[in-house]
């Protein structure tokens, strides 16, 4: 076993380019950008609370196959393409991340794919991590 593996699970969006779905590294858990599509790649529609809610959906299931869970991420990057969005993302981020992870969210000219709305995220692996 390596002290670097990679991640990947049919229960998310597939990688869209030359990078894993997640690393686990020591007791880290690097979850790469996660945008709003389904496990088949798909992009959904909706609103930007949906789209939010699709983007941590891959997360929990990454974080799943990486023998963790959403409750142990400790920080949290977020990308909107407009910061009219926030209100409603975040809305619905603190669905999700009860635990309250450190975070950053910022405004960038352009994500992968047009999509409005990334989210990435360090979670803790847990100590029966099956990788």
């Amino acid at each position: 076993m390596s002290d670097i593996n990679k991640v990947l699970t049919v229960n998310a969006c597939p990688p869209a380019g030359p990078y894993s779905q997640a690393i686990i590294a020591g007791p880290h858990i690097f979850v790469s950008g996660q945008i709003p599509a389904d496990k088949e790649g798909k992009l959904i529609e909706g609103s930007i609370g949906e789209k939010t809610a699709m983007c941590c959906e891959n997360i929990k299931a990454i974080l799943a196959e990486a023998g963790s869970d959403i409750t142990r991420v400790v920080k949290v990057n977020a990308f909107l393409d407009d910061m009219a969005n926030f209100a409603e993302m975040n809305a619905t981020y603190e669905k999700y991340f009860v635990t309250k992870p450190a975070r950053s969210c910022v405004a960038v000219k352009q994500l992968p794919k047009g999509v409005p709305v990334e989210i990435e995220c360090i979670a803790l692996a847990s100590k029966e991590s099956k990788l």
